[in-house]
């Protein structure tokens, strides 16, 4: 008795209803009735109800004014207008008091069983099914990493993990998370092993691979521009599939959605994945191109690493021979005062013929929730960490852009990053030289030794594209979710970055990153 749920249900014709409450009193339901909403309003002071279905002609206070005091006293009850009338405007009425169905009479039994089911029970029954999805789906997922996947495949199996993912934050009581989340660790070890024994094939030739960094101009950019598009460009600077998908909700409305995919250069960090991206060039490439472009990464000042984005995309029509009707456009939003400053320029962004925008803060957020303990007790988890992207979002100089962005309906937005994160677990032991690189995911320098098992060791820089700053320097990536420490002071840092999300490494959520096209509605 202690587990049935209670109902009340008001209506000045209760009587005539008998039937369907002696039919939900069977169905497990606790159900007290009264004619009016002056005894409505007293019982919800009283009582704990789960549900209310109410009637909205009632002499003396109706539905309406009963709805409106009901929620005043307890704000989030869900409550179910009954009615004879069907007028729209009544509905609008009781839509906007909050209400949380609206059923016309004559009701019958299977009617109300099914809202009471919808309403009072409806995560529990969602959450078996998923259950029951996912379960039946687990098998079929290992059977997939066990056949083998091309680069398509490992688009579609990750696109299908972070939907999952997804879903299960929504269910937290389900307990399947540990379940996934050992298949995501499952999958990365496959996947490493599938892009160590692929990249160099795939920088060697444009032939037979997937959509590279270097290829984000070309296929999303360029055609546009030929055809006399108006683009405007966002580059979110570490940003991961489940991370857009959350924002993704919050705009759906107002834009048509295209999604496709790409994967990024090695290694998965700014000063190459995203030179990669504004050039069309390799790292080595810009190097011997553009050597006044290239910075060297052991500059500890990360803004200058990609000062010269804006001259990159210039020089990339450059080669290709277009011409911009307008002068080009370029921003990059590093702190709030910036991003306001963009957003009253967004106004005008339809007058350009491209406008190139970077936004980090995505890429801050990781940072600084390595170093502080505050932002990891907010976002302790992934599913938290997607929270608090979604929080940012919803008040961000972004989405205003793209709010008045969506009303010009002339102009093609193209959103994409230039690498994600992983939450990293796992440290594995490095030797270096002291001018190596500081960077936790890969490094490059002299001497470098690390376990074969868990990075990519890159002997000939040159060979991946990289550039090689002296002929003794080697690169070294690491696999999965490890990160790189030094054997000094070895568990004083193992402590401080375990549990950290971080980019520059060989995983699904740092590789596979979505290209998103927003056409207004």
């Amino acid at each position: 008795m202690e587990n049935r749920k209670k109902i009340l249900w008001v209506d000045d014709e209760i009587e005539l209803l008998r039937s369907h409450v002696i039919f939900l009193q069977e169905k497990g339901f606790d159900v007290s009735t009264t004619t009016n909403g002056d005894d409505a309003i007293d019982l919800v002071k009283r009582e704990d109800f789960d549900l209310v279905f109410l009637d909205e002609m009632m002499p003396g206070k109706d539905g309406l004014q009963t709805l409106s005091e009901l929620k005043d006293i307890r704000p989030f009850l869900p409550i179910v207008m009954v009615t004879k009338n069907e007028e729209e405007s009544l509905m609008e009425e009781a839509i906007g008091g909050k209400i949380a169905d609206y059923l016309t009479k004559p009701v019958n039994p299977s009617q109300i069983l099914l809202t009471c089911k919808k309403i009072i029970e409806g995560k529990k029954i969602k959450s078996e099914q998923l259950s029951k999805d996912y379960i039946g789906e687990f098998n079929l997922i290992g059977q997939q990493l066990a056949s083998g996947l091309d680069e398509n495949g490992w688009t579609d199996f990750y696109i299908k993990l972070t939907n999952w993912e997804m879903d299960l934050d929504e269910h937290p009581e389900s307990g399947l998370q540990m379940m996934l989340t050992s298949q995501k660790k499952e999958s990365n070890a496959e996947f490493t092993k599938f892009v160590a024994k692929n990249y160099k094939n795939w920088i060697a030739s444009k032939e037979n691979r997937p959509t590279l960094s270097v290829d984000i101009l070309d296929k999303f950019i360029l055609p546009k521009i030929k055809e006399n598009e108006t683009v405007v460009f966002i580059v979110v600077d570490c940003m991961r599939l489940d991370q857009w998908l959350e924002m993704e909700k919050i705009i759906s409305e107002k834009f048509l959605i295209q999604k496709d995919y790409y994967y990024s250069i090695l290694p998965t960090a700014t000063p190459y994945a995203r030179n990669a991206i504004f050039s069309g060039l390799f790292p080595s490439d810009i190097e011997e191109k553009y050597p006044q472009y290239w910075t060297n990464e052991n500059d500890e000042n990360e803004s200058s690493l990609n000062k010269f984005e804006k001259e990159l995309l210039e020089k990339y029509f450059e080669r290709k021979r277009v011409q911009l009707k307008t002068e080009l456009k370029y921003y990059k939003i590093l702190n709030a005062d910036m991003g306001k400053q963009v957003l009253q320029l967004s106004h005008s962004f339809d007058k350009n013929n491209l406008t190139a925008i970077v936004i980090n803060f995505v890429d801050m957020l990781a940072h600084h929730r390595s170093d502080s303990a505050l932002l990891k007790e907010i976002a302790p988890d992934e599913a938290a960490y997607r929270s608090l992207t979604n929080s940012w979002f919803k008040h961000s100089s972004f989405l205003g852009m793209l709010q008045n962005l969506s009303e010009k309906k002339n102009l093609k937005i193209i959103i994409t990053t230039d690498h994600g994160s992983i939450r990293c677990h796992r440290g594995t032991k490095i030797m270096a030289e002291k001018d190596a690189s500081k960077n936790l995911r890969y490094k490059f320098g002299r001497n470098l030794k690390s376990e074969e098992k868990q990075s990519l060791f890159v002997r000939s820089p040159k060979e991946f594209k990289l550039p090689q700053n002296s002929v003794t320097s080697n690169f070294v990536i690491a696999f999965e979710d490890y990160f790189f420490v030094y054997p000094n002071d070895y568990h004083k840092y193992l402590a401080q970055y375990r549990d950290s999300f971080q980019h520059g490494g060989i995983s699904i959520e740092e590789m596979i990153l979505p290209v998103i096209t927003l056409q207004a509605k």
